[in-house]
C-alpha cells in the first residue's frame, strides 16, 4: 500500500467556498455540478487503489486490479449503465497502486508498475479494446519498478507518459514516454519534486498535464504543469488541502480537471475542486460521495461524465459507482 509519511507545510490553505452558477463553457467559469450515485445491475467487488482509464476503442471504462484484503488481477468494463467482467486469456499479475492511461497513438491502454504485497513492480502491459485482451510488453528501457506511479496521456504527442512513483526506498521524479514498444526518458530541464500517489491529469483545454500534491520525502504540496517537454511550477493563490490517492480527471464538458477527495492522514476527504488551467476553484455540489482515497476515476465520453468507483475509507473497502453531472 501507499506509504503515508511526508513533510507537511506549516498549515493548510483554507478552503475557498465558491458558488459557480454560470453555464459558460469557458474554463474560468465553472458551472454548478453534482455527484449522482449510480445503481448498475452488476458491479466489481469492492476494492481500493485499482487502475482505471477510458478506452475509446471499446468505448468503455476499463478497471483492473486493486486491493480488498488480497491483491486482485481481474478486469472489468463499464458501458455507462453496468459493469461487466472481462474474462481475458491472460492478465497482468495481481497488484494495486499501479498506473494506467490510454495511448492515443497506439490506441491501447497502458498499465505500469504497482505493488503485490511483497514487491514493487516494473512490468508493462497493454490492453487492446478491440479484442479485450492483455499483452505483456518487453521494453528495452523502463522506469524503475515502483508503486503509485502517475500515468497520463502526453499533452503533446498523445502517448502514455509515466512520472514518479515509490520504489520501496526512494520517491522518483523522472518522466518517461511510451513509444509503443519501449519507454523513452523525457529529458526535462526542470522537474517536479519526487512523489507518488499524486493528482495527475491531462488538461485538453490547455494541452498540459496538471500535477498536484501526493506523497514524498520533500514536501509535495505544490502544483506543476507538464507540456510534453518540460515541467513548470505554478503559483495559484489558492490550492486544495493536501491529499494523496486522488487521481483526478479532465472533464471535457466543463473543460477543467476535477479533483475529488483523497487521503490526508486523518478522515478521508470528500471535497471537489476544479483546475481551470490557471487556478484552483472549489466546487459545492449538493451531494457528494463519502470521503475516500484510492478510488478509480476517469472521464467517460460515452455518457459525458466523470465516473468514480470504489476506494477505501479507513478500513472500509467501497464498491459504489458515482458520476459527476453539470
Amino acid at each position: 500500500m501507499v506509504r503515508k509519511h511526508r513533510l507537511l507545510c506549516g498549515g493548510l490553505v483554507a478552503l475557498a467556498v465558491l458558488a459557480f452558477i454560470s453555464m459558460s463553457a469557458s474554463a474560468a467559469d465553472v458551472p454548478t455540478v453534482n455527484w449522482m450515485k449510480l445503481t448498475p445491475g452488476t458491479s466489481p467487488p469492492g476494492r481500493s487503489y485499482p487502475a482505471m482509464a477510458y478506452d475509446p476503442v471499446s468505448q468503455k471504462v476499463v478497471l483492473f486490479g486493486g486491493f480488498n484484503g488480497g491483491y486482485l488481477n481481474d478486469t472489468w468494463t463499464f458501458d455507462g449503465t453496468t459493469w461487466s467482467k472481462v474474462n481475458t486469456p491472460t492478465a497482468p499479475p495481481a497488484r494495486s497502486v499501479s498506473g494506467m492511461a490510454f495511448d492515443r497513438v497506439t490506441r491501447q491502454v497502458v498499465l505500469f508498475g504497482g505493488f503485490n504485497g511483497s514487491q514493487h513492480l516494473g512490468d508493462t502491459w497493454t490492453f487492446d479494446g478491440s479484442t479485450l485482451t492483455w499483452t505483456q510488453a518487453h521494453p528495452t528501457t523502463s522506469p524503475k519498478a515502483s508503486s503509485s506511479p502517475m500515468l497520463f496521456t502526453d499533452p503533446a504527442n498523445g502517448h502514455a507518459d509515466e512520472y514518479g512513483g515509490f520504489d520501496g526506498n526512494l520517491f522518483q521524479l523522472n518522466t518517461f514516454s511510451w513509444t509503443g514498444t519501449t519507454w523513452k526518458r523525457v529529458k526535462t530541464t526542470t522537474s517536479a519534486t519526487a512523489r507518488s500517489s499524486a493528482v495527475a491529469a491531462t488538461d485538453d483545454a490547455t494541452k498540459t498535464t496538471v500535477l498536484f500534491d501526493g506523497v514524498g520525502d520533500v514536501n509535495p504540496y505544490n502544483t506543476w504543469t507538464f507540456d510534453g517537454g518540460n515541467w513548470t511550477q505554478q503559483n495559484p493563490s489558492v490550492q486544495p488541502p493536501s491529499r494523496y490517492g486522488s487521481p483526478g480527471a479532465y472533464d471535457a464538458r466543463l473543460k477543467v480537471v476535477i479533483v475529488f477527495g483523497g487521503g490526508e492522514g486523518g478522515p478521508e476527504l470528500n471535497d471537489t475542486w476544479a483546475w481551470t488551467g490557471k487556478a484552483w476553484k472549489q466546487l459545492s455540489p449538493a451531494q457528494s460521495p463519502s470521503g475516500r482515497e484510492g478510488y478509480g476515476m476517469t472521464y467517460d465520453p460515452a455518457i459525458g461524465h466523470i465516473v468514480i468507483f470504489g476506494g477505501q475509507a479507513g478500513s472500509a473497502i467501497l464498491a459504489d459507482t458515482w458520476e459527476l453531472t453539470p
